[in-house]
């Protein structure tokens, strides 16, 4: 038996609510909406539908607009039925469908990350530990100390054990082979990086080794550095190491290839900041790509660095490419309608309303409160007194007769200044909302984004009664 659902919302979005289910169908539901009786739906509260709504009917769930905030269990407990926040944005319903009202599951991943501290050495060992867990709460498995040529780290071992106390997993990279042996003696879970010629080092400590070409671009050496460690019957990391733009960048990414397909089974590691950190260019892209190819050839880590303040998010980054790309391999799909944390300039669905369907809202409207809203063709502003269209805040002021009441127009012009930036790059707009920049977004704490909110709705309360 179909599910029955009730959509709730109000006067103004009745219609296009109404046109968008409709255009959906068929579906595997059936539904009902409600208008509750207010002009925006983003004034709804639980309380205000408690009293409106006397009943749900036979629905067998509940959704009401995204926007509406409030303890869902009031409104569960008064009708006996699920209730569920749909999309912010109506126009987003058939995605929010499409995964059968779920999000993606976005859980598992197949791939370490190895986290760098490249300044390690110059740190203290609460320095360490406290970006240490600057990067655990972006998403790395494992600490990688960098040990920098020619600088002394007196505290390496110390570092060491403060990071395995705190449960980290710790690697360290270094080509020094005292840096090395101490290293993994104090306890590092692995080493960066051993050659054909240093594979003695493995044989001396319990760390897991990184392997790396003895000369640069040579898959032989790192062959036989493979071959060394299987014969040993010890775990090890393979890295064909990938060079940056435009030193080989192609042929390292096709010895990886080459080094998949000849050791099927083997871990083999990937290290990404000499692409993010010495490209100047958005690390989201970057970081898509190349995880898209880490999925492809079945790598198992990343070595990642945050260094450049143009990677400041490097490490998140990779902890959304290697989700994204795991999910879509396993379901067979491309990497589309899974997140949009690698999405920082554009949106792909920016513009859910056309200039037609906002001149038919902004028809219904009786008020003296502003709505924005954007398409294709510019920012359009409206109230009971009309409908204004321009690419440019400016052209608009003169029509918003706002002169005499500044704070009315530091509103209004805040929220102009996001529209069209929203415009200018594609964006989605939603008016009281701050932009969206993808896993660069700098999220304010729920309170304080409510707070906001709640009083720029105070405010058009207030207008309305003028």
């Amino acid at each position: 038996m179909a599910e029955r659902l009730l959509f709730l919302t109000g006067k103004l979005a009745e219609k296009s609510l109404h046109k968008v289910l409709e255009a959906m169908q068929p579906t595997d539901f059936k539904y009902r909406v409600a208008q509750i009786g207010v002009s925006v739906a983003a004034l709804l509260t639980p309380e205000l539908i408690v009293r409106r709504l006397p009943d749900a009917g036979d629905a067998d769930r509940m959704l009401i607009p995204g926007l509406c905030r409030g303890d869902l269990r009031i409104l569960e407990d008064k009708y006996g039925i699920p209730v569920e926040r749909g999309p912010e944005d109506l126009k987003d319903l058939p995605q929010f469908f499409g995964h059968g009202g779920k999000a993606p599951d976005l859980s598992q991943h197949a791939v370490r990350i190895f986290a760098e501290i490249v300044e390690a050495p110059q740190l203290t060992v609460e320095g360490i530990v406290a970006r240490a867990a600057y990067f655990r709460d972006q998403g790395a498995d494992v600490i990688d100390l960098g040990c920098l040529p020619n600088t002394p780290f007196p505290h390496l071992a110390d570092a060491i054990q403060a990071l395995k106390s705190q449960g980290f997993s710790v690697s360290v990279d270094s080509l020094n082979h005292d840096d090395l042996l101490l290293a993994g003696k104090a306890g590092a879970d692995y080493l960066l990086s051993l050659t054909e010629h240093s594979l003695w080092i493995a044989d001396e400590v319990g760390s897991t080794p990184v392997l790396i070409p003895a000369k640069s671009g040579s898959l032989p050496s790192l062959y036989r550095a493979v071959e060394g460690m299987l014969k040993k019957g010890r775990p090890f990391i393979a890295d064909a190491i990938l060079d940056p733009i435009p030193f080989g960048l192609t042929d390292s990414i096709v010895r990886y290839q080459r080094l998949r397909k000849k050791y099927p089974n083997i871990d083999i590691m990937m290290g990404v900041g000499n692409l993010t950190e010495l490209t100047d260019a958005d690390t989201t892209g970057i970081n898509a790509i190349l995880f898209g190819i880490i999925t492809e050839l079945n790598i198992n880590a990343v070595l990642a660095t945050s260094v450049s303040p143009h990677a400041t998010n490097a490490v998140t980054e990779a902890d959304i490419a290697r989700r994204v790309m795991y999910a879509a391999r396993e379901d067979r799909r491309l990497p589309r309608d899974y997140s949009n944390g690698l999405l920082g300039l554009h949106d792909r669905r920016p513009f859910g309303y056309t200039a037609d369907e906002i001149a038919e809202l902004a028809a219904q409207i009786k008020d003296p409160s502003f709505r924005i809203q954007v398409s294709e063709e510019g920012m359009h502003i409206y109230n009971r007194d009309g409908l204004f269209t321009a690419t440019d805040p400016f052209a608009l002021y003169p029509d918003l007769k706002v002169d005499d009441d500044a704070s009315h127009a530091f509103y209004l012009g805040v929220e102009l200044a996001r529209a069209q930036i929203a415009w200018q790059l594609k964006k989605r707009y939603s008016q009281d909302e701050e932009l969206e920049w993808g896993v660069n977004t700098v999220q304010k704490a729920p309170e304080a984004r409510v707070a906001h909110r709640d009083a720029s709705l105070k405010e058009k309360r207030s207008k309305d009664k003028s």
